[in-house]
């Protein structure tokens, strides 16, 4: 492999010749040999990184600090890193698990620019004194200011993709609430018969469940647009020129399209992860909750004969090497496991935003990891839970309507006529002698089977007045 020689603080370093990073990131790939996760895997992060990089050389153009060459380079390289982050991952071979707070990465994204540009400019890579990572590419900024500015743009944009899913996940949720608005079932609580309900209420209240932390998720990801860009290394502004910080936010605004906007105290935002712990609890919410629905999908599925049998998930694959026949709610069940990473994660996340002491918190790339590890995990796991289980559910309704008239629950139906007490005792009668509501009520002489047919009549049970006209008939 042939190489080319590059100096930093520490000597010099050999450095492949086709790579278009430099000593810094070599320094850094030796350093960091943690994980199979590279920064490179993040092309959203790779993508922000350019559009701030883009931004600080027309802010440093603008204020006179580079030449019309080196821009016009430097923004060749910037659109290369923005159009195909894809064909540039492999120049940030850095893991994500690094010490630094992120130098390493800004460093690497530095040599990647530079070199890029210095090929724009018809020179070799290498040949820093046209164009420096440091003195050029990096110019008026520091890591402590470029690093979580990309970072918050490309989680802002990487919550579009899991907002989306989220959306179409709703909606076929919201036509399964249609499908089965008039199939009878009973509810339950704390697993025991409560009252009659509505398939297609459960599956409303399912879709309401999810929609409430889609606004969220999108109200509480706006936090992720205000920037320290500018800031440089603690938050004064260091080595920049007066009004730098407002014209480079103005520039990154332009360039990307969203409403950033500049911190309201530098040395705060520099050194605060707040809104990643906002964004992380969010994300743990909407866990919580897949995996809460998840949990009824599997008990409402549960069977075939012993089980609630109430539904039936898509038949994936099969359940068991040993059991013929047994096929498993493997989605609900994966998705489940998602939701446990992700509230790990966030304790992660919350462990590094404390880490933080004085004017910089350097655990910033473990919170980039997480953060972008549970957006990922989400965002599949709502697809599969779209694609491979909401789609293709069906009901069981007989089987659900035949539950419902055995319940003992139904007996509540039955307590404005004949009071709690007596109802009380209709229901341990039944459930002593293995007989149902009616079979008791009969049998007592407390109501007519007629008044009995009125009562728990289909069009009755399935009423929002519920039974208030059969009992103003029956009175």
């Amino acid at each position: 492999m042939q190489t080319r020689i590059e100096h930093d603080l520490l000597g010099s370093k050999q450095v492949p010749n086709d790579a278009y990073y430099g000593i810094h990131t070599v320094r850094a790939v030796e350093n960091f040999q943690i994980s199979s996760l590279s920064v490179g895997q993040s092309l959203h992060f790779i993508r922000a990184l350019g559009f701030v990089k883009k931004a600080a050389a027309q802010t440093n153009f603008y204020f006179q600090r580079i030449s019309q060459l080196q821009l016009d380079a430097i923004e060749y390289a910037t659109n290369q890193l923005i159009d195909f982050p894809q064909q540039w991952a492999s120049e940030f071979p850095i893991d994500s698990y690094q010490g630094g707070a992120g130098t390493s990465v800004n460093m690497n994204c530095n040599e990647v620019i530079a070199n890029i540009g210095l090929e724009y400019m018809g020179l070799t890579k290498g040949d820093y004194s046209a164009l420096h990572p440091n003195d050029h590419v990096n110019k008026s900024q520091s890591t402590n200011d470029v690093y979580p500015t990309a970072l918050r743009i490309s989680l802002y944009q990487r919550l579009d993709d899991l907002l989306l899913a989220l959306s179409n996940l709703i909606e076929t949720i919201r036509s399964k609430a249609i499908d089965f608005q008039y199939v009878l079932k009973m509810g339950r609580t704390q697993l025991q018969d409560a009252v009659p309900m509505m398939v297609g209420q459960e599956f409303q209240a399912f879709a309401t469940l999810l929609k409430e932390d889609l606004r969220l998720i999108d109200q509480i990801r706006q936090f992720l647009l205000e920037i320290n860009l500018g800031a440089t290394a603690i938050g004064t502004g260091v080595n920049t020129p007066s009004g730098y910080a407002q014209y480079i936010t103005q520039r990154l605004r332009e360039l990307t399209g969203l409403p950033v906007k500049g911190a309201e105290d530098y040395i705060e935002a520099t050194s605060d992860c707040g809104v990643f712990i906002l964004i992380s609890s969010t994300l743990k919410r909407l866990g919580c909750k897949l995996s809460k629905i998840c949990n009824d999908l599997r008990l409402l599925s549960s069977g075939p004969r012993t089980g609630l049998a109430e539904i039936r998930l898509p038949e994936l694959q099969a359940g068991s090497s040993i059991m013929p026949a047994k096929v498993n709610p493997v989605i609900p069940e994966v998705v489940n496991q998602i939701a446990f990473k992700v509230m790990g994660n966030d304790l992660t996340i919350s462990m590094a935003a404390e880490a933080g002491q004085l004017q910089l918190n350097v655990m910033e790339p473990v919170i980039a990891l997480a953060l972008n590890e549970s957006i990922d995990l989400l965002q599949q796991g709502v697809i599969s839970l779209n694609d491979k289980c909401f789609a293709g559910i069906q009901v069981n309704e007989q089987h659900a309507y035949d539950m419902v008239m055995r319940s003992v629950g139904i007996i509540t139906l039955l307590e404005p006529i004949l009071g709690h007490e007596c109802c009380d005792a209709i229901g341990k009668k039944c459930i002593a002698e293995n007989k149902t509501i009616q079979e008791i009520v009969l049998s007592e002489g407390l109501m007519t089977e007629q008044e009995l047919k009125q009562v728990f009549a289909f069009d009755n049970l399935i009423s929002e007045v519920g039974t208030t006209e059969i009992l103003q008939n029956i009175a």
